[in-house]
């Protein structure tokens, strides 16, 4: 088989590059793919392949660009150069662009993929149903929602026309189903990107270190944060460095610098910037505790799944998708009130002044993250994929036959 991918890719910024990267990591070692074919953003510096497993041939065009309007021409020029046997789509509604024409267009893609009898799964990690626009910083206007959702549900539609659409939860199978009456949504669970042997769950000696990863500014904010760890010192006296790793979100390019000018006086705050892939495990395997500062969600998460891997105990705001991803892969977190900094102190506080129930979080986390390795998220839909070649056959049998 001749798989190709459309995705960001690292070093893009574009968002689910990192995804992408372990998605791709996996498939090269699948004995039944003959050649990967990566549909990528254009970056400046060269493609991450660096892997150290053997695997099939990687062959990387280059051939769409953030909020670019030629997307559609130069993405179906590249498909026709490579021709592969059948396409996977890394996306979230936001993948092409920010601005709404190239955002749209480039979600047309998988539409144009059916059309030319290309196998086509969408790996949709967001639904806009799901979606407070506002929260995400996308628009606070009532009447420019009403239009965002209007077009959103037509783009939808429009994705549903693939031959299956996969969906991280279970929940967005039932709304998609529901809304759009379709029965080619199917959840793929999100996976882990690495399992690491199993962690002593200790902790580097100085002080505990309370870190959030992520883009910030829009719903993820880290002035809760900020404030909840000055309460958890002031109540315990204990040291606490807090670790914001991580960049702006693209819509809040200066959020980051304010935060630092507003809280230049708290001590030991740290902000890492933008992690390279592999630092990752450092900064995972340094901390305490992984906080989730978010006002809403957008779906799965990737940072939870990270968390686990590296056996963390995790505290999380107690909101609907959250929630009930939590409660779907077996994780365990520590809740709080997404604008209580008291209440997120509280949550904090019932972690790091009790190791025992700090290492039974990371202990459940490691166990939920080992179940659903990358690897055995690329055999399922490399399994999806032979179940849409089979259907393909039989309808031409029949077609065959009645002619």
């Amino acid at each position: 088989m001749k798989l190709a991918i459309l995705t960001a890719y690292p070093p893009s910024k574009v968002t689910l590059n990192e995804y992408a990267y372990h998605l791709v990591r996996e498939f090269r070692q699948k004995s039944e793919i003959t050649e990967l074919i990566l549909l990528t953003d254009s970056t400046e510096e060269s493609k991450k392949i660096d892997f150290l497993e053997e695997g099939c041939k990687i062959t990387i065009k280059e051939c769409w660009s953030f909020n670019s309007y030629r997307n559609i021409l130069t993405v179906i020029k590249a498909i026709n150069e490579t021709a592969p046997n059948s396409i996977l789509f890394n996306l979230q509604f936001m993948k092409f662009g920010d601005k709404k024409i190239p955002a749209a267009l480039g979600l047309l893609l998988p539409l144009i993929c059916k059309l030319k009898r290309i196998p086509t799964i969408v790996l949709l990690h967001n639904i806009l149903e799901e979606v407070d626009l506002k929260k995400v910083g996308i628009t606070s206007n009532k009447l420019l929602q009403k239009i965002y959702k209007f077009t959103g549900s037509l783009l939808t539609m429009l994705i549903l026309k693939a031959d299956v659409v996969a969906v991280t939860m279970r929940k967005y199978v039932d709304i998609l189903e529901k809304k759009y009456n379709v029965k080619n949504v199917i959840a793929i669970p999100h996976g882990t990107f690495e399992v690491p042997q199993k962690p002593e769950f200790k902790v580097p000696k100085g002080a505990l270190k309370i870190m959030t990863f992520g883009k910030f500014g829009t719903y993820k904010k880290v002035e809760l944060l900020i404030e909840a760890v000055q309460i958890v010192r002031r109540m315990t006296g204990m040291d606490l460095e807090i670790v914001i790793a991580g960049a702006n979100h693209p819509n809040t390019p200066s959020y980051l610098e304010n935060v630092k000018r507003r809280f230049a006086s708290v001590p030991k705050l740290i902000f890492t910037g933008y992690i390279q892939e592999d630092k990752i495990p450092s900064l995972f395997n340094e901390s305490a505790v992984v906080v989730f500062p978010y006002s809403s969600t957008t779906g799965s998460s990737g940072v939870l799944h990270q968390a686990g891997s590296y056996g963390k105990a995790v505290i999380m705001p107690n909101l609907g998708d959250l929630a009930l991803l939590v409660k779907e892969e077996g994780y365990r977190a520590e809740f709080f009130e997404p604008t209580s900094a008291v209440s997120l102190a509280k949550s904090i506080e019932s972690i790091v002044t009790n190791d025992a129930y700090r290492v039974a979080l990371g202990i459940a986390n490691y166990e939920a993250a080992s179940a659903y390795p990358m690897s055995m998220i690329a055999d399922i839909y490399l399994d999806t994929f032979h179940d849409i070649l089979n259907v393909s056959k039989v309808k031409n049998n029949c077609n065959y036959q009645v002619n």
